[in-house]
């Protein structure tokens, strides 16, 4: 059965398909001007899915990011400031044994006394030390200096740990148990006690060779609770390692999603801008002339 093609069905073919046209240039438009092909959930409601997905683990992963990074400042300036207490129990210990030579007088003995002294307001300051205002020896209790100036000595009980997370349901201790370290083996023969004896007794002008066992204590010591820092600070920089990588993986994904081949918009807007400009010719053709066409 044939169908009758009317001058108005033409008319309004024309009109939509010119539409058709002009959307599509409108669309690779937008994507030359964006670079992205999705530009709003109606463009691919599949893929604008995803790409929120993959943008809300990107967020999550540089938050991670940011805990692993505040993690691992927090280590390397606990670290140093361990490499500096063990520098000062070494030189303690040197002039302590310098001490109980024959030839060393109570006059050198009272300097060796004085050294010792200052030496253990620098390891004071050390216990004190700080990273954006926070006491790192402090445990939890990181507004309040855990080393007393007044007392010259430890006075921080706090032994809790502050736990960070660096990945989804990943904790790590940004700090360490100071206790261990300053208040070793107890509060009455710990670390900053052990120095005011060695002044004591070197400032009466005796030999202090007699706390070269408990320096020698305090000093590995040290080096055991170095060496279990070092083994989350191995862990924190594998984490930091993979947090990298998958931000880089997640980066590509959400590109491949969203991002448009540039040289194909290029390619397809050229094309289309051609297939406008033959619709326009064809429908300059198909529209019916009208009396005011023949009264130029």
């Amino acid at each position: 059965m044939a169908i009758r093609v009317t001058q108005n069905m033409l008319n309004s073919n024309m009109l939509r398909n010119l539409h058709n046209s002009m959307r599509n240039l409108d669309k690779l438009q937008e994507q030359q001007a964006t670079g992205k092909k999705i530009n709003r959930p109606t463009d691919d409601p599949v893929g604008a899915s995803r790409g929120m997905f993959y943008r809300t683990s990107l967020i999550e992963n540089e938050q991670y990011k940011s805990n692993a990074d505040e993690a691992a400042t927090w280590m390397d300036m606990t670290d140093e400031a361990m490499d500096q207490i063990g520098d000062i129990l070494k030189r303690v210990s040197e002039l302590v044994v310098a001490s109980g030579n024959d030839t060393a007088s109570a006059a050198d003995r009272q300097t060796m006394g004085t050294e010792i002294k200052e030496l253990k307001n620098q390891l004071g300051s050390l216990a004190n030390q700080t990273v954006n205002g926070r006491y790192i020896f402090g445990g939890t209790d990181t507004l309040t200096p855990p080393y007393n100036e007044t007392l010259g000595n430890f006075t921080s009980t706090n032994s809790t740990e502050i736990q960070i997370e660096v990945s989804e349901k990943v904790f790590v201790s940004k700090n360490i148990n100071a206790q261990r370290i300053f208040n070793f083996p107890d509060n009455a023969n710990n670390m900053f006690k052990v120095l005011d004896n060695i002044v004591a007794t070197l400032s009466a002008g005796n030999s202090a060779s007699s706390y070269d066992s408990a320096l020698n204590g305090q000093y590995d010591n040290l080096l055991t609770e170095r060496a279990s820092l070092g083994a989350r600070v191995n862990r924190i920089e594998l984490v930091l390692d993979r947090l990298e990588r998958a931000e880089v993986s997640l980066s590509e994904q959400q590109s491949k999603i969203e991002d448009a081949d540039m040289a194909d918009v290029a390619t397809e807007l050229s094309a289309e801008e051609s297939v406008y400009k033959a619709a326009l010719s064809v429908g300059a053709k198909v529209i019916q002339p009208t009396l005011l066409d023949f009264l130029r």
